[in-house]
């Protein structure tokens, strides 16, 4: 009987169609719990192997008379909902996850001067997603078409596609710190306004947004990635979605026209005068599901829009209390000053100078096709951001300081968190190849 059970798990037959429904009774072909067993062991080596579709077993497994009684009606969603749960984590990601969790490099150079594309540790990329610069994406919203490439930065300057939100976001914050910051310093403002600074820089974007939700170059629970992605929020560079869309966008087409921010089209340009203009020509929700498909579909990365300017207002109102209940309104002020608008524009600055400066000066690790270098001073502004090269050469590698003396705080935070056991699977070699040959040493 248990080579009979295991016939029809191998071809995914219907269990009733071997055990009927009065299984409770002596009409049953075997033992019942044999039934169950094997059904459990085949739909374990579907979530492990991915050799079978996890929804087929789960109502195969639903089927077997003893779980139909004991999960039936309102209570069989609970056993779905608890086997999709712990099956999550084994499912082979779909074609857009793939494609777009990790963003095509940046083309190398060999001898001959052709650009080769670089191998992707452990994962395949599905080249015809993210290729093919022709291709335009109908936008059924409005009717206009996304291009997939990117948007030259001569076309996005224009008057209808400004991007007044972002102007008078940006534009309040610098004029508090120039007129209003001076008159309100406190030591124990400056204090926190560095402490927020390597928080929300550090952490927030370069942790999260740039090095895990961008390019996944690690794994980490469902709830403290939220958690990042709340401290990222923090850092006012915009929602999560926008910012993995334009920079994937960027690597995409890096000092390319279509590049939301290259150097070529002006220091400045590529500093701060790109966020002048939106990037998605006139269709945000398909420029988003382009670039940032993966982190689109997940409801709570969509909530991250609406989210943005309360999590700063909660922010704001939290230093306020806090400075109120120990000194007063002249300390409440002066931590709100200092500990939003300061430290958020020095936060903004620091990551703008990864896109223009690190195009601009520094020296080269690799030979890549853009104009990445590794800056030693915005390395240390950035928190490890400025060896770009680096990171251009290798984008999944969370670990961007790649010599010895190449020191990347993040990736110290990085490691402290894994030691944590808050995130695993960290890319920490350059290919496949590196990976195996370090595991070789190791196990020697």
């Amino acid at each position: 009987m248990r080579a009979t059970c295991l016939i029809a798990a191998k071809k995914q037959l219907p269990i009733e169609g071997i055990c009927r429904r009065t299984a409770l009774t002596s009409d049953c072909h075997y033992p019942l719990w044999t039934d169950i067993e094997e059904s459990f062991t085949s739909l374990l080596q579907g979530l492990v192997y991915h050799e079978t579709d996890t929804e087929q077993q789960i109502r195969r497994l639903s089927n077997v008379p003893i779980v139909a009684r004991l999960f039936h009606s309102e209570k069989r969603p609970l056993l779905a909902f608890t086997v999709r749960a712990l099956a999550g984590r084994h499912r082979p990601p779909t074609t857009d996850s793939v494609t777009m969790a990790n963003v095509i490099e940046t083309p190398k150079k060999k001898s001959t001067g052709k650009p080769q594309r670089l191998e992707y540790p452990d994962m395949e990329l599905a080249q015809d997603a993210v290729s093919g610069d022709a291709v335009a994406l109908e936008a059924k919203d409005q009717g206009t078409a996304v291009n997939l490439s990117g948007i030259p930065a001569s076309d996005r300057k224009r008057a209808a596609n400004i991007s007044w939100w972002a102007i008078g976001w940006l534009g309040m914050a610098h004029l508090v710190v120039l007129f209003v910051a001076p008159f309100t310093f406190t030591w124990e403002g400056l204090a926190v306004a560095i402490g927020l600074h390597w928080l929300t820089g550090s952490i927030g974007i370069c942790l999260c947004y740039h090095r895990l939700l961008t390019h996944s170059g690690m794994k980490t629970p469902t709830w403290f990635k939220y958690v990042l992605t709340s401290v990222g929020c923090l850092a006012g560079e915009g929602t999560p979605l926008d910012w993995v869309a334009d920079h994937r966008s960027h690597h995409k087409n890096s000092d390319q026209p279509g590049d939301p921010h290259s150097p070529h089209d002006g220091g400045w340009w590529s500093h701060i005068f790109w966020l002048a203009y939106h990037t998605h020509n006139g269709n945000r929700k398909a420029y988003l599901q382009k670039w940032a498909p993966d982190l689109y579909k997940l409801r709570g990365m969509r909530i991250m829009d609406y989210m943005f300017l309360p999590i700063h207002i909660a922010s704001g109102a939290i230093l306020f209390g806090i400075g109120y209940y120990f000194s007063g309104m002249e300390m409440a002020v002066s931590l709100v000053v200092w500990g939003v608008f300061v430290r958020l524009v020095g936060v903004l600055h620091a990551t703008w100078m990864v896109n223009s400066a690190s195009h601009m000066w520094g020296y080269r690790n690799y030979e890549t096709t853009d104009d990445s270098r590794n800056n030693w001073l915005v390395a240390i502004i950035a928190y490890g951001e400025g060896w770009h090269n680096n990171h251009h050469a290798h984008p999944r590698m969370a670990k961007h300081g790649h010599k010895w003396w190449e020191f990347d705080i993040t990736w110290q935070a990085i490691k402290l968190f894994r030691a944590m056991g808050l995130v695993w699977d960290v890319v920490d070699y350059r290919s496949v190849a590196e990976k195996k040959a370090r595991e070789e040493q190791a196990s020697a």
